[in-house]
């Protein structure tokens, strides 16, 4: 049995001032057939590496294309894309025939003169592999579950949680499946169920903990053999956009549409019910300092690095120094240049400093302060899950009673080696500003005493009716208040 496996992936925010182009993708994951590293999974890499360790044991040969993953941005350069999947092509031509692909995708990969990447992948493979071969894809669930994929593959399994830290366990279901559809033991149908809702579901509190517990049960009994959640990627302008239910079953094309309706009207049931309440920022910082206990955690997801924001608004630092907050620290702010100054001028060094606000006037005005530099990190990461992040060189300033950590490769905070790198310890502060949407609270959920989300002006609205969405079919829901769910598209 010969399995080929590839990675093509990022996470494209079609209103990002940040384009992606092939320099983006060398900085973060780019590896040729064979050089992925043994250690841990990369971005989107999780199907290359569960089954490069099983394929021994469960005798099968593995081919390993290549894998290219960029961290989330603008809308990737058509050359650059085509170039990439090309070559991923060229290499599943060279290595037919195949019994099987594993796909590493993301889901919300948009290139110019392409709304549907992944689509446009999963379609070109299955004309070179034939009806036979069995697709295999793992995806995230802010993906936009396009009718173009969910055709031309046989298994989509997209990770449950969100934060995403179960992308290893997901890949080893895909990969279970593919197994066991080629061995002759199951023969999957797919179910795909549209709600006609954007909306953020964070499975880190109810309701969406406890549906998700819920379908993990579900799977491997009475003939259902996946249950997936699209929640969609709020921030991508493309026509099938949305939340949508997806359910692979074993022959039972009845029992998948049963389920997926099911849970598709409960989801519609949920409608802003799912996400927790953001404040203004002077509101979500007087709630901090006023809890009697530390560390209280701040989110700022309209500046997540990890939705395609730059990283570098500035509205919540500089409202926590003039209000001479003290204990408090924030991170990332995504500034290479100021990093720099840093390192030239020293540990412990006093200078004037401009940082931040520099991309767009969504990341607000500089701050101009002068600084104490307490810490520097060269090549530096942070822990999400199995994998480890890289946030380049970065360096932490403190003024007054505010600690702000700066990086120089672009990322959301993820891990408390964020802080820790710089010798900030985040749980003895007072207030911990960290730029992420929900991906924070694996690291940081366990030591916050409480988590409070605040609305910067950064790029992310986290009221979707104010994204000015142009391609999107309508009606949907919370742009269009009356729409109703469409039901069965698959």
């Amino acid at each position: 049995m010969r399995l080929f496996t590839a990675t093509l992936a990022t996470e494209t925010n079609t209103f990002s001032p940040l384009p992606t182009s092939l320099e983006n993708y060398r900085e973060s994951v780019f590896f040729g057939p064979g050089q992925h590293p043994a250690d841990a999974p990369r971005m989107c890499t999780a199907p290359l590496f569960v089954a490069r360790s099983r394929a021994e044991a469960e005798g099968f040969e593995l081919i390993e294309g290549s894998c290219f993953a960029a961290s989330p941005a603008g809308t990737t350069n058509r050359a650059d894309y085509e170039t990439m999947r090309d070559e991923i092509l060229g290499q599943l031509e060279a290595a037919l025939p195949v019994d099987g692909l594993l796909l590493g995708l993301h889901g919300a990969m948009v290139a110019h003169g392409y709304d549907d990447v992944e689509g446009d992948i999963v379609e070109r493979c299955r004309a070179l592999v034939g009806p036979k071969c069995v697709i295999g894809v793992e995806l995230d669930p802010h993906c936009h579950l396009t009718m173009k994929r969910v055709s031309n593959a046989d298994i989509i399994v997209l990770y449950k949680e969100f934060p995403h830290t179960d992308v290893v366990e997901r890949a080893g279901d895909m990969l279970d499946l593919v197994l066991a559809t080629l061995r002759g033991k199951v023969k999957p149908v797919t179910s795909v169920y549209d709600c006609r809702q954007i909306q953020s579901y964070p499975t880190t509190i109810q309701p969406m903990r406890g549906l998700v517990d819920r379908i993990m049960a579900m799977e491997g009994k009475d003939g259902i053999l996946s249950v997936s959640i699209a929640h969609c990627f709020p921030y991508g302008d493309v026509p099938e956009i949305g939340t949508r239910v997806l359910v692979i079953a074993d022959g039972d094309k009845k029992k998948a549409d049963a389920l997926a309706t099911q849970l598709g009207e409960e989801l519609v049931g949920l409608r802003g019910k799912t996400a927790p309440q953001a404040l203004g920022v002077a509101a979500g910082i007087s709630e901090g300092i006023a809890f009697n206990d530390l560390p209280v955690v701040i989110a700022d997801p309209s500046d997540n690095a990890g939705g395609g924001a730059p990283s570098d608004n500035t509205d919540i630092l500089k409202h926590l120094i003039e209000k001479n907050v003290e204990s408090a620290c924030l991170g990332p702010i995504w500034d290479p240049i100021a990093v720099r100054i840093c390192f030239d001028a020293g540990l412990g060094a006093r200078i004037g400093l401009r940082f931040g606000g520099k991309i767009a006037p969504s990341s607000g005005q500089p701050v101009d302060a002068e600084v104490e530099i307490i810490g520097l990190k060269r090549d530096a990461w942070q822990k999400f899950g199995p994998t480890q992040v890289p946030v380049g060189d970065c360096a932490a300033i403190r003024i007054g009673g505010v600690e702000a950590v700066l990086i120089s490769k672009r990322t959301q905070a993820t891990g408390l080696e964020l802080f820790t790198n710089v010798g900030i310890d985040p749980t003895q502060r007072k207030i911990v500003v960290v730029k992420s949407t929900n991906h924070f609270m694996a690291a940081y959920g366990p030591i916050a005493k409480k988590v409070i989300y605040v609305e910067s002006g950064g790029p992310l609205p986290r009221d979707h009716r104010k994204v000015p969405y142009k391609k999107v079919e309508r009606p949907i829901w919370p742009l269009d208040e009356d729409a109703k769910p469409r039901g069965l598209i698959y």
